[in-house]
């Protein structure tokens, strides 16, 4: 297997950010980008999107899962938020979100729980059928 080249990890990245977060999310977060953020926005495109998101090793689903969960625990509400709805467009559905919030409220406590179950009730009335 040839290694990846940066560019490479740059034009995976995005695609899976895209196809995760959605064209609207990524064209604001690319749009909002100055000269002092523009290496954090690649570095997350090439690291987090180009590498991690985009192992064989876990379905997409899976992946939302896992970053629901840390993202609870550590109540980034902004990033729950997001996640959330990438959660829905990575096919999982509100019951599957409940469980996972359910869980983290056994492993992690019952005020990070609330707070996470308040912001994902409210994206998941927000979206189309919602």
């Amino acid at each position: 297997m040839v290694p990846m080249t940066d560019a490479d990890r740059a034009a995976q990245g995005m695609r899976v950010r895209r196809e995760v977060l959605g064209d609207e999310h990524v064209d604001r977060a690319v749009a909002a980008a100055t000269e002092f953020t523009a290496p954090f926005q690649d570095l997350i495109t090439r690291y987090a999107w180009g590498d991690i998101w985009s192992r064989p090793g876990l379905t997409r689903g899976e992946r939302s899962i896992i970053t629901l969960t840390a993202l609870a625990v550590l109540r980034q509400e902004e990033e729950l938020a997001m996640h959330v709805r990438a959660a829905v467009r990575n096919g999982l559905t509100e019951a599957q979100i409940q469980e996972v919030l359910l869980q983290v409220a056994v492993y992690a406590g019952v005020p990070a729980a609330n707070r996470a179950f308040a912001i994902a009730q409210r994206v998941l009335a927000e979206l189309p059928g919602g």
